[in-house]
């Protein structure tokens, strides 16, 4: 027997939204990281921008314009109803599949790595992370009722996440691969995947990525270096002894805007995987907590939106969404200063960068629009019970027969 799915019924409880059933925290904590972002990006790009095009502003320009259009994504995503998304979602993932053979066939090395176009400016397996979450949630949703059985749960899951993740791994990119599969296991545990099957999916990852390891010189560095980082700091890579040397500098208030001397003095790529070490430096202590509390209020208010969703769907995207802008934020953060083996995950609204930029906040304009759907649901909940109280309130009067008449009269 076939069983139909229906939405959960929802409750206003605290959405925090204005009348247009935008998240007000939400939107406040994502402009505050982008201005923040952009200032720090400035400070951050200007002698690497003079060196690579001979103006101090050219990478920031080129931040600006990917933000307008970020914020075009995020306004057009907030308007527009996620369910929409089934109907595109396979779309979205071949377009993916293209940009990322795309990186591979043109070949743009930067840094030691073939991941960009357009001179670093686009970087394909950034919107990979989004097309996937995406396309996975539209496939668990529709697998619902199947999704125990190995074969229409875990094995076409598996699937799909190792044939991106071999794509993005070809770049080579470890750290956006391990992210994928991260997404892909919380999806399959939030959707009500068997733990028998999420325990089989763990056990081959960690396989997996011991593999990689072992196999790819780039990330058996850097393991490497991540354990000599834990045995003393004074051993960790360059990267991150230069990182922790800005955090001591700035202290906590900081050396203040645009004063930072390690970027100036062999931080590698201060405007994108090092920024958090420039924002340590100028800002401090206080422009640190100011930045990680913008990041929890980020992570609340998307578990919220997850909550109150109306249906599978919206759970399963305002979840993905949200884990996936935390935990790029802490794993950026966290290798920083050495507690995570180093990786390339951008930290995101402030490291330089249009795809990521871009993703992010059309990420955003996503979860507003599952808590406009859910704000939209409560309020018309809300009239539906007003009309029928006020129906059950007339029929109660109707009911009384009037004077000098009787109930059959009418």
């Amino acid at each position: 027997m076939t069983t139909t799915y229906q939405a959960k019924p929802v409750r206003k409880r605290g959405m925090g939204g204005i009348s247009l059933g935008i998240d007000t925290p939400l939107l406040i904590a994502t402009i505050l990281l982008v201005l923040f972002g952009l200032v720090m990006v400035f400070s951050a790009s200007w002698e690497l921008s003079y060196f690579e095009y001979g103006s101090n502003t050219t990478m920031f320009a080129r931040q600006i314009f990917f933000m307008l259009i970020g914020v075009a994504g995020a306004v057009v995503a907030t308007f527009l109803d996620y369910h929409q998304y089934r109907r595109w979602a396979l779309v979205g993932m071949g377009v993916t599949v293209i940009g990322l053979l795309a990186v591979l066939i043109i070949r743009e090395v930067r840094f030691n790595a073939t991941r960009t176009l357009w001179e670093g400016s686009v970087m394909p397996s950034e919107a990979a992370k989004l097309a996937i979450i995406i396309y996975l949630c539209v496939w668990l949703f529709s697998k619902r009722h199947q999704i125990n059985e190995i074969s229409f749960g875990l094995f076409p899951l598996a699937l799909i996440i190792g044939t991106m993740g071999g794509l993005i791994l070809l770049q080579p990119d470890v750290s956006a691969a391990f992210t994928l599969a991260v997404l892909g296991g919380i999806l399959f545990f939030v959707a009500g995947g068997d733990m028998k099957q999420i325990f089989i999916m763990l056990m081959g990852a960690f396989l997996v990525g011991w593999l990689v390891v072992q196999l790819q010189p780039t990330a058996r560095t850097r393991m490497a270096d991540y354990y000599e980082g834990l045995r003393s700091p004074t051993e960790a890579s360059f990267h991150v002894r230069r990182s922790i040397e800005a955090f001591v500098r700035g202290g906590v208030f900081g050396t203040g805007v645009d004063r930072s001397e390690t970027k100036l003095q062999g931080l590698p790529v201060p405007p994108t995987d090092s920024i958090f070490a420039v924002v340590a430096e100028e800002t401090g202590l206080i422009g640190t907590t100011f930045l990680i509390s913008m990041y929890v209020v980020l992570a609340w208010r998307g578990m919220r939106i997850a909550q109150n969703a109306p249906d599978m769907l919206g759970q399963l995207l305002a979840t993905g969404l949200t884990f996936w802008l935390v935990m790029e934020a802490v794993i950026n953060m966290a290798m920083m200063v050495g507690l995570l083996p180093f990786a390339g995950n951008a930290l995101p609204f402030i490291s330089l960068g249009g795809s990521n930029l871009i993703v992010s906040l059309v990420s955003i304009g996503i979860l507003m629009n599952i808590s406009r759907v859910t704000l939209m649901g409560v309020k018309e909940e809300e009239r539906k019970d007003h009309a029928s109280d006020g129906i059950r309130r007339g029929v109660r009067r109707g009911d009384l027969p009037r004077a000098g008449r009787t109930a059959g009269t009418r």
